[in-house]
């Protein structure tokens, strides 16, 4: 069924809820290798704002078309000839769209095909897990267009890969694809189809305590951002509230009684 959340139609993304709470969310602008304009940020920043509130258990991130997506709408930013302080402000609404998506507590997945490229990557760092397929590769081409990141690369993908492969990627134009992608960490899951396996991923996910979910996808984040000795402490207040919640009895209660599946390797 078709979703429009506390009412909000979408352009460019596609909404699908299935009935087991996971929103599947599909940039829909193939013909532009679903390049995201300021529109679809916008709706990006309104979607991941209600996500939360709206009983959503899990999100994939999928795409239309053969690409992810090629990052930041160049044509559009080239015909709005825009001054600095108003790219410095979409900019800043790119960093609310991801920070809602990595901070809001809800899994997001993140299936991915042909170009994570640019922006393309800002957004698909931002997710919890990123799934990719054989055609997936990976790429910041900023250097040679006369760019720089504005979408949180400098911390997301930094944090995936390291300063000094970030850094040779805009330089160089280097590109990642394959198992030397998963390798330095662009992607954790390299597969024939991406779209059901990030499915799969998410209707797992799903079935996890929705506030357990928000602690791994919110808390961690934050956490990382702290020092050790504050994160130690941030560490023991969540895990006081998590760990004693009432909806986990049934579940502990299935541990002890030796019920509860055993984690076993495939």
């Amino acid at each position: 069924m078709t979703l429009d959340i506390l009412g909000f139609g979408t352009k460019n993304l596609t909404l699908d809820l299935q009935e087991d709470g996971v929103l599947v969310m599909t940039l829909d602008r193939a013909a532009k290798r679903n390049a995201l304009n300021a529109d679809t940020i916008e709706e990006l920043v309104t979607l991941f704002s209600a996500i939360p509130r709206a009983g959503v258990r899990a999100v994939v991130l999928a795409a239309n078309g053969d690409h992810f997506s090629a990052g930041l709408d160049l044509v559009e930013h080239h015909k709005a000839d825009r001054s600095p302080a108003e790219f410095m402000h979409l900019c800043m609404r790119w960093h609310e769209a991801f920070n809602k998506m990595e901070y809001g507590g809800v899994p997001v997945i993140a299936a991915l095909k042909g170009a994570v490229v640019g922006g393309g990557l800002e957004l698909a760092s931002s997710a919890h897990i990123r799934v990719a397929d054989a055609s997936t590769y990976f790429a910041l081409p900023e250097g040679q267009r006369g760019l720089f990141t504005g979408g949180g690369a400098t911390i997301r993908v930094a944090g995936l890969v390291g300063k000094a492969r970030m850094i040779d990627m805009m330089l160089t134009g280097r590109v990642y694809k394959g198992q030397e992608a998963i390798d330095v960490g662009l992607a954790q899951y390299l597969v024939e189809d991406s779209l059901s396996v990030a499915l799969g991923l998410a209707r797992k996910a799903a079935q996890n305590l929705p506030l357990t979910n928000f602690a791994i996808c919110s808390a961690i984040s934050h956490m990382g951002n702290m020092s050790a000795f504050d994160a130690s402490y941030a560490e023991a207040v969540v895990a006081g509230v998590v760990n004693t919640q009432p909806a986990a009895r049934d579940r502990l209660d299935a541990f002890a009684k030796g019920t509860a599946a055993r984690i076993r390797p495939e």
